[in-house]
C-alpha cells in the first residue's frame, strides 16, 4: 500500500529559493467531481504522463498511487479536461530534508504552498525561515480545489 504523508505550509518569503535543487513545470487536471471520495488525477511534466488515484483517509495521510501512461492517452485524457492547474514545481533541500515549492500559474498566480513528505505522521522536522502558516487539510488549497475554484476567484483570503 502506497502511503502519502504530507504537510504544507504558506510562504512568507522568497529566502526558499536559495535551496533550489531541481524545477520541473506540471500541468495537471482532474477526472474527479468531488474530494469526498478517490481523487483521479492526471500529470504531465513535459516529458511524460502519469495518472494517480488518492485518497484521504486521516490526519494529514492519503493512500496514493501513481501510473505512467502512453504520451497519447494523456494527450487525450487532458484536452478533454477543463478543470486543470499549471505551475512550477521546485524541490528543495533544507537542513536534510526535501521540500517542494508548488508556484501556481495562470487563475492561480501568485499562490506559492510549501509542501514536505515524511515517514510517518509524528515525525519531527523544524521549519525553514521561509514557512508562513500551516494549510494542512484546508481543502480550499487542494490541487483538485484550484483546478475547480482558482486562487483569482476567492472572495475572501483564507
Amino acid at each position: 500500500m502506497a502511503l502519502e504523508i504530507e504537510r504544507r505550509f504558506l510562504l512568507k518569503n522568497d529566502k526558499w529559493k536559495k535551496f533550489i535543487t531541481k524545477k520541473i513545470v506540471i500541468e495537471q487536471g482532474y477526472l474527479s467531481k468531488s474530494l469526498d471520495d478517490w481523487i483521479i488525477r492526471i500529470r504531465f511534466t513535459g516529458k511524460d504522463f502519469k495518472i494517480a488515484l488518492k485518497k484521504h483517509i486521516e490526519s494529514f495521510t492519503n493512500l496514493e498511487f501513481e501510473y505512467s501512461i502512453p504520451e497519447k492517452d494523456g494527450e487525450a485524457i487532458m484536452s478533454n479536461l477543463s478543470n486543470t492547474i499549471k505551475k512550477e514545481r521546485f524541490f528543495l533541500e533544507v537542513k536534510k530534508k526535501s521540500w517542494i515549492i508548488d508556484c501556481f500559474k495562470e487563475n492561480n498566480y501568485p499562490l506559492e504552498i510549501a509542501e514536505i513528505e515524511l515517514s510517518r505522521e509524528e515525525e519531527d522536522f523544524s521549519l525553514p525561515s521561509f514557512i508562513s502558516k500551516e494549510i494542512t487539510g484546508l481543502t480550499h488549497y487542494s490541487n483538485f480545489s484550484l483546478a475547480n475554484k482558482p486562487f483569482s476567484e476567492w472572495k475572501e483570503k483564507y
